[in-house]
């Protein structure tokens, strides 16, 4: 596991563009704070990398605003994220059985 991710690594990760990864890491700057380089490129470390996911999460699969995202995180951020580990957990026990079911068939 690294360290540090780029902006352009999580983007592709995320699918969606590096400058609203930057717009999400201004208006979330109590949970996403990139360390920058010699270059100035934005440095994203694990725990950053996990509250860009569970943004994402929030705004584009369950369809918060960008405000109503925002003001869920900063009055209850870990019980959130951890109703985002749950729904992870249960897509990838899914896929297992998935497969399992497609092997036996």
């Amino acid at each position: 596991m690294k360290s540090y991710y780029t902006i352009g690594e999580i983007a592709a990760e995320l699918e969606v563009s590096v400058s609203l990864l930057r717009l999400w890491a201004n208006e979330f700057d109590f949970l996403v704070n990139p360390k920058r380089n010699g270059k100035q490129n934005r440095l994203f470390s694990q725990k950053d990398t996990e509250n860009l996911r569970l943004i994402y999460h929030l705004i584009k699969v369950e369809k918060y605003s960008l405000k109503g995202a925002k003001e869920k995180l900063q009055h209850n951020p870990t019980h959130k994220t951890t109703e985002l580990e749950v729904i992870q957990k249960l897509e990838k026990i899914k896929s297992f059985l998935m497969d399992l079911k497609q092997n036996l068939t």
